[in-house]
Order: structure tokens, then sequence, then C-alpha cells
């Protein structure tokens, strides 16, 4: 299992609109075939840093996912969405791997 952490900056006067950007991607992410854990919007602290996280089981099931995700109608609506609305000033993924017991692979 591999969990993909997106650290997003996002512009401080679009909070609302990244949190329907989140919204939106509660619903596509797990119906195209990612577990997603979440997407997390500012609060205190930073008004620009934001987070989505999710898991899928390999590199290559995520590539399936993300075909499956970018032919989805709210998908594509998501991604337009943003690119109008000029939400993400920048996107960043991590790949990360639990190594922790009791539920790590050793």
């Amino acid at each position: 299992m591999l969990t993909c952490i997106i650290r997003y900056h996002i512009d401080p006067a679009k909070k609302a609109q990244f949190e329907q950007y989140a919204r939106n991607w509660g619903q596509a992410i797990p119906r195209c075939g990612a577990d997603l854990v979440g997407y997390f919007a500012p609060h205190e602290g930073s008004s620009t840093l934001a987070y989505g996280i999710y898991n899928v089981g390999s590199l290559a099931e995520y590539e399936a996912y993300r075909a499956r995700l970018a032919a989805d109608p709210l998908g594509r609506e998501n991604y337009e969405f943003a690119q109008k609305e000029r939400i993400l000033l920048r996107e960043d993924r991590t790949w990360l791997k639990l190594a922790s017991a009791p539920h790590g692979d050793g």
C-alpha cells in the first residue's frame, strides 16, 4: 500500500473554493478507485497550505486510477474548476509507505 500526500499552496482568499474542490474530490476519488483519507483545508497557522491524502495499492494501480479520474465527469469538472478559479498556486506530491507496526510490512 502506498500513500500519496498532496501538499497544496492555495490562494488564501479562495479557501471556500478549495473546500468545494475538496468536497468534489471526496466523491470522485473513491469512485475512481483510490482510498481517500481526506482533504484538509487551512484552519489555524498557515492560510496557504492544504493537503489531500489517499492510498493506492501500487504505482500501477495509481496510473489506472488517474486514467479513470481523468475520464470521470466530476473529475474533469473539478480540474477545470480549479484552473478557472485559480485556487491552486502550487501542488506537490509525496509518495510514502507505512513503516510502523502493526500495519507496516516489517
